[in-house]
């Protein structure tokens, strides 16, 4: 979500562990029995939560918000609050939007969307509970998606609550600013794009055509609070699985991390595929440091 991100306090990276890194052949060896003891753990687990983040979506050309130590890697997004209220804020999100959404638009699942909609469709999956807003996971076959954080393709009238799909607003946005159609600007997370916020002023915004009312993407955004009643369904998923698999999240949002806290205190044991720093690092009982796409596709064959 362009200059937007999901509600909730940031806690602080974990630091990187101290002293040098093994020589290569053993970094190898290490991994491999990392990906045997996850293999053999999930092998006696029937129902898996899966929670998913930015890190899953990278491989489609998706830019992730975070870096391996779970360090923003660029600005922090526009405020829920800003947006209502700073016409100028407006103007910024909706510029940056045009240039950046094609990307997400056009975007494919990747390999790694494809392996969870195989293990869905195996029965080892109780739900698919997802932080991103791009649509890989419906696009790749997977079922009854939870998006924490709702759907980019949609945007909603704050006034009168119509809906309209993001499509037809990018064809109203690129109808009224024809000179910002054909700029060129460096891709980022949730089709976002680093713009020069400079020149905006006369930048047109489009309004609801039913009441003239403001329009939102229908995502939650950096200061937003995720809709309870998504948070307590997701919360039923989790106490009908028997484990938690984390996937390409750093869980550094809240509302992500919740259901890590949740499953500890249920005693329901997490693992996670990532390639950095989580959270949750404590709390894991096996994880990953490798690629979303290349684990998952090993998983699944695993486990099929």
């Amino acid at each position: 979500m362009p200059d937007g991100v999901t509600h909730g306090p940031s806690a602080p990276p974990p630091r990187p562990a101290a002293g040098d890194m093994p020589p290569r052949g053993e970094q190898t060896a290490e991994s491999e029995r990392a990906v045997a003891a996850l293999h053999e753990f999930l092998r006696a687990i029937p129902r898996l939560f899966v929670l998913s983040g930015a890190g899953l979506s990278t491989a489609s050309g998706i830019p992730a918000y975070r870096d391996d130590a779970g360090r923003w890697m660029r600005r922090q997004p526009i405020d829920a609050r800003e947006f209502a209220r700073d016409a100028a804020a407006r103007r910024r999100y909706w510029a940056r939007s045009l240039i950046g959404w094609p990307l997400l638009r056009n975007a494919q699942p990747n390999a790694g969307h494809r392996a969870l909609s195989r293990l869905q469709a195996a029965g080892r999956i109780q739900r698919v509970v997802t932080q991103n807003v791009d649509g890989l996971h419906q696009q790749a076959g997977t079922r009854d998606v939870l998006e924490l954080h709702g759907s980019v393709a949609e945007v909603r009238c704050l006034d009168c609550g119509r809906p309209y799909a993001r499509a037809d607003i990018q064809a109203r946005l690129e109808a009224a600013n024809p000179d910002f159609v054909l700029r060129s600007a460096a891709p980022a997370p949730d089709g976002d794009a680093d713009v020069d916020d400079g020149r905006l002023e006369r930048f047109e915004v489009p309004a609801c055509e039913s009441c003239g009312g403001m329009l939102k993407p229908h995502v939650v955004f950096f200061g937003d609070a995720v809709p309870g009643e998504r948070v307590a369904e997701a919360m039923r998923d989790l106490q009908q699985s028997q484990a938690v698999l984390v996937v390409g999240s750093s869980l550094m949002l809240q509302s992500g991390f919740r259901f890590c806290l949740a499953a500890q205190r249920q005693g329901i044991p997490i693992v996670a595929i990532n390639l950095g720093a989580t959270r949750a690092d404590d709390m894991l009982v096996h994880k990953l440091r490798q690629p979303c796409s290349e684990a998952l596709v090993k998983l699944a064959e695993a486990l099929d």
